[in-house]
């Protein structure tokens, strides 16, 4: 793994993943531990640890690939709506080192809650097939 990075190994395809989206230079995949159905995280595929540490010109590509993700997301499932989180070092509940977006879809009347659950598998990987789209 580079860096023993969790996420660089899933961008590389050494951990397996419930990708939805992928480009040369982003990737979207399911979190296996989500706050809610369709909760989805968007990284690079290169390594930056933060938003403070993440070039200007990547923070605007991994955005614009958040927007679509959310879009599609959104018109999918469907929901109600998302809340788009972004956390930056251990303190703001960053657990793993390298800058990611987290899209949760929410439902109206939904208690707003960020505790993850634990995925079930098969149904992760049915809902990835359903959700999964190409550029």
């Amino acid at each position: 793994m580079k860096n023993d990075c969790v996420f660089c190994a899933i961008a590389a395809g050494e951990i397996p993943s419930f990708k939805i989206y992928e480009d040369d230079a982003v990737l979207a995949f399911l979190d296996i531990n989500p706050f809610s159905l369709g909760h989805t995280l968007v990284i690079p595929k290169e390594h930056y640890p933060c938003l403070t540490e993440t070039p200007d010109e990547v923070l605007s590509l991994i955005l614009s690939r958040v927007k679509k993700v959310a879009s599609h997301i959104e018109k999918t499932l469907p929901c109600d709506g998302f809340n788009i989180l972004q956390n930056n070092g251990a303190a703001a509940g960053q657990t793993v080192g390298h800058i990611h977006f987290h899209i949760v879809p929410r439902m109206n009347g939904a208690q707003l809650s960020f505790e993850s659950g634990k995925g079930d598998m098969e149904a992760l990987k049915a809902l990835a097939a359903k959700l999964h789209f190409e550029n």
